[in-house]
């Protein structure tokens, strides 16, 4: 049976993107446990892996748009192929409205003007103007409302990846597919 890979580049974007999210949901998740004094050095790593999740994504949807994923294995049954392509579907959009409600998010808040955003302590991100222009109640509302979606998008991901890890695992073990060979490199 020949197995159907994805390019060395998706695979590649595909592993470190996975690495770069596991981390950045194991960061959200300890912030609060962690002692203040490295609740914002590890927020700003969060905001930094964000948004080179979201360069990242745009780099992986043009390379996808010129390389095609290899085909589903033919002994996927029909709903098993629909909910591979919708749960791929639902992960870039995940993977886009995450990053973006973050940084619209973090350019709503009132401190934003006190601490500015550095990518990875590198270099000053910038905020998106629109929201940080907006008069201190709107920006809160924003920030408060932005903050929920972001949340609520999260534990969406959370979901999702779960989902595909034991779909994964699932067609490797259970129905004997090598699943995990076309994601190697």
């Amino acid at each position: 049976m020949a197995i159907h890979r994805y390019t060395r580049t998706a695979v590649v974007l595909h592993w470190v993107m996975a690495l770069l999210i596991v981390v950045n949901v194991t960061l959200a998740l300890a912030v609060d446990s962690l002692p203040d004094a490295w609740q914002r050095p590890v927020i700003d790593t969060h905001k930094s892996i964000g948004i080179t999740v979201l360069g990242l994504v745009l780099l992986r949807l043009l390379w996808r748009w010129g390389h095609p994923p290899p085909p589903l294995p033919a002994a996927y049954a029909r709903w098993e192929q629909r909910l591979s392509h919708a749960a791929h579907a639902l992960f870039y959009l995940l993977m886009l409205a995450l990053p973006l409600s973050g940084w619209l998010h973090d350019s709503a808040w009132k401190l934003a003007d006190r601490y500015p955003m550095r990518w990875f302590g590198l270099f000053e991100w910038p905020r998106i103007g629109f929201m940080t222009a907006l008069p201190a109640d709107e920006k809160a509302h924003w920030h408060d409302l932005l903050g929920n979606i972001h949340t609520a998008l999260a534990y969406g991901l959370y979901a999702l990846l779960a989902l595909h890890i034991a779909g994964a695992l699932k067609h490797q073990w259970l129905d004997r597919q090598a699943q995990l060979q076309r994601m190697s490199l």
